[in-house]
């Protein structure tokens, strides 16, 4: 989560989630860009969906 992003700058207009339209308390930053989510909770389940996939990538190398 990271103060300061604003829905006009993210990558969608639609929650990956859900489909519904992002919401502005509800964004987060992935490789240097904003992407919006519907709710906290969708945004939450990302990050933790990337945080897990991530370090299965770095054990490989």
């Amino acid at each position: 989560m990271a103060d300061g992003l604003k829905p006009e700058d993210a990558v969608n207009e639609l929650c990956p989630w859900s489909g519904k339209p992002i919401s502005a308390d509800s964004l987060t930053l992935y490789k240097d860009r904003v992407v919006g989510f519907c709710n906290t909770g969708c945004r939450d389940k990302f990050e933790k969906a990337v945080h897990h996939f991530e370090t299965a990538l770095s054990k490989e190398e």
